[in-house]
């Protein structure tokens, strides 16, 4: 991916365990429980088994919680 395309909204990704990839160029995804934008390079937490990114470790834990994937 390079700088024009890593720059132009939203990207669209497939979260694996440790990466990701790339399924439409962005410079930023969404978070889903804040809505706040992650730009790519900031981007360290996410679900594999929900597809989302997360903002924070915070935010991640308590989404797992809330799903039943992680003990209260």
């Amino acid at each position: 991916m390079n700088v024009m395309e890593r720059d132009k909204g939203e990207a669209r990704l497939h979260y694996l365990d440790g990466e990701y990839d790339v399924i439409t160029p962005g410079g930023y995804v969404v978070c889903a429980v804040t809505g706040t934008h992650i730009p790519l390079d900031a981007l360290r937490y996410w679900s594999v088994d929900l597809q989302e990114p997360y903002a924070s470790p915070d935010i991640a834990t308590a989404r797992a919680q809330e799903k039943g994937l992680a003990p209260k």
